[in-house]
């Protein structure tokens, strides 16, 4: 795409870092901060408004809003005000991330995602397209949300209450998933295709079915060829990951040190 400068909006209380390009049609708004080499591609709107704004707008003070550098925001994407978002970030196109939202690094969130708000999302999660989260959700460390799944937040609808599922580090969610309200998923595990979550879920189990049941240990689940276990899969697994150039138990080391 080419950044033509048309029809661009930045406030003046917004803070631009170093070599950020803004597409047509992108508006920035008040206490945004957005990092150094980061990409705000054509209608975007980065640090929108919250509702109060419209009811009165004289008293009114955006929140501010932090976009980490190294981050792409595609077309059509909006970002409320009040979130902070780490470096390396990206998002699909038509993602929508409500107010106060925390989000860490080396994030990803798909096409025509929905983050509702408040909550909180760990360092390098990867949101599917077509992902709806509520508001008071909670998702830990290398999470992986695949497409179409939700998190469900009201216990009794309609009501005031909002108890939001929190999904722990390393865990999986498969397809057209439904986490129940408030129901809490350990570490390591793998939510089926298909599954409704209505109860919590220990460490490192498969889950599957409506309603969910636990079917087995994860590290259980072996490769037909080779007998070698699939899970925890950041033994198989590294592509974009922090230990890519080494491996997982390295890096862990690494980490404790």
């Amino acid at each position: 795409m080419k950044f033509n400068n048309r029809n661009v909006f930045i406030s003046k209380k917004a803070q631009i870092g170093q070599n950020v390009k803004i597409g047509d049609n992108s508006s920035i708004y008040d206490s945004v901060i957005i990092g150094d080499n980061t990409i705000i591609c054509d209608n975007c709107t980065i640090g929108e408004p919250l509702p109060s704004y419209y009811s009165n707008e004289e008293a009114y003070i955006n929140p501010q809003t932090i976009i980490g550098g190294n981050s792409l925001i595609r077309s059509y994407s909006i970002i409320y005000a009040g979130c902070q978002i780490g470096e390396f970030f990206s998002t699909g196109h038509r993602v929508s991330i409500r107010e106060h939202s925390i989000i860490g690094k080396h994030c990803r969130i798909g096409t025509v995602s929905d983050l509702q708000g408040n909550l909180k999302i760990g360092d390098y999660c990867w949101l599917h397209s077509n992902v709806h989260i509520g508001q008071d959700s909670k998702i830990g460390n290398f999470v992986f949300i695949y497409p179409y799944v939700v998190f469900t937040n009201d216990p009794t609808p309609p009501s005031n209450t909002l108890n939001g599922p929190s999904v722990d580090d390393f865990s999986q969610v498969a397809v057209f998933s439904i986490l129940l309200p408030g129901v809490k998923i350990g570490k390591h595990c793998l939510i089926g295709a298909g599954s409704i979550v209505s109860k919590n879920i220990p460490d490192y189990q498969l889950t599957l079915g409506n309603p969910a049941k636990i079917i087995k240990d994860v590290r259980e689940i072996k490769s037909r060829e080779t007998g070698t276990s699939h899970y925890p899969w950041p033994y198989r697994f590294s592509r974009g990951m922090p230990w890519e150039d080494s491996d997982f138990d390295t890096w862990q080391n690494d980490k404790l040190r």
